[in-house]
């Protein structure tokens, strides 16, 4: 944006979504207080240069300056936004327009008075920006996606359920671990999450709240969510932040929400077992079981042995582990 301003002799630049406009938006430095001021007075709610000028974005003129939306530079000085923009020295304003798949977007050049208006023949020159700028965005989105991607499918291979959210609380993505989890009680509707349980629906909006009015420099407070279910056990939901590629505006990803399953039972690999406590193979597949929570005669009968065995083989497991009980041992095997 600043090597565009430079060409195009404009003070500085910001990008703003036609249906979404967020004090986080990307600006430059020149201009970084004169936007601040904008959104604190909630100049964005009814600007006029978005009510006249987006609809000419979306009719296909690429580039839409002040005498194309204001009759003269009168009407123009009437409107309460250039009391704003006359403080800090700004007037003059152009939009090149673009999109990022649906989206459409503008690159808002703006003009310090003493630099007069954007001309025809300038115009003319940044319609040309145009399919630039939406080949940009596309890749961005496109990079951004497969970070998310790589993310969530590298919770699944821990065994996490995923679930990425953009800033205004849409799913982006739920990679296939968090949809065996869904159900009556937490599943995606209308491209949200949808939770039954209510003090966990609470939770989740002022998650969405905060992520709509934080900017996205700024860590998010949050504690983990617990969804309680009708006839299953809760489900824990921890929010990871998402930065870099996959938080770029033109994809907004903002947090995932890694999902543990209390119903599920999460088993210890027998390998990391016998490598860590030196246990045989039969030990180690009896201490896996033990882990999940299962009863000694559960799991005796499950391995097909004889209790008697099962007891022996517990005092040695034991023995190797240094654990004294059995929520002893199935905390030191959570560790793995």
């Amino acid at each position: 944006m600043e090597l565009i301003c430079g060409a195009a002799n404009a003070t500085g630049a910001g990008l703003l979504q036609s249906d979404v406009r967020t004090p986080d938006i990307p600006v430059t430095e020149a201009v970084a207080e004169c936007f601040k001021d904008y959104f604190d007075q909630n100049l964005h709610v009814n600007d006029v240069r978005a009510i006249r000028g987006v609809p000419l974005h979306l009719s296909g003129q690429s580039v839409i300056a002040d005498h194309d939306i204001f009759t003269s530079e009168r009407e123009m000085m009437r409107d309460p936004l250039y009391a704003c923009l006359d403080r800090f020295g700004i007037r003059w304003w152009a939009s090149v327009g673009f999109r990022s798949g649906s989206a459409l977007w503008g690159l808002a050049l703006q003009r310090a008075i003493h630099q007069g208006p954007f001309d025809a023949h300038e115009t003319k020159a940044l319609a040309q920006l145009a399919p630039q700028l939406t080949e940009a965005a596309t890749l961005s989105k496109a990079v951004g996606r497969q970070v998310l991607l790589n993310v969530t499918n590298a919770l699944h291979h821990m065994m996490f359920a995923a679930v990425a959210l953009d800033r205004f609380g849409f799913v982006i993505e739920a990679n296939d671990d968090a949809e065996a989890v869904f159900d009556n009680d937490i599943r995606v509707r209308s491209r949200r999450l949808f939770v039954r349980d209510a003090l966990a629906k609470a939770a989740l909006d002022a998650l969405v709240d905060q992520m709509r009015t934080t900017s996205d420099m700024d860590a998010l407070l949050s504690r983990p969510i617990i969804a309680r279910r009708t006839a299953k056990r809760p489900v824990v939901m921890r929010v990871l932040p998402v930065s870099g590629a996959a938080c770029s505006p033109f994809l907004g990803a903002r947090v995932i929400l890694a999902l543990t399953d209390l119903e599920r039972q999460r088993r210890t690999e027998t390998d990391l077992i016998i490598r860590g406590f030196n246990l045989t193979p039969a030990e180690a597949r009896l201490a896996s079981l033990l882990a999940t929570g299962m009863s000694l005669e559960k799991a005796a009968e499950q391995l097909g042995i004889a209790r008697e065995t099962a007891r022996s083989q517990i005092k040695t497991i034991f023995a190797k582990t240094g654990a004294h009980r059995q929520g002893e041992l199935v905390a030191l095997l959570a560790r793995l």
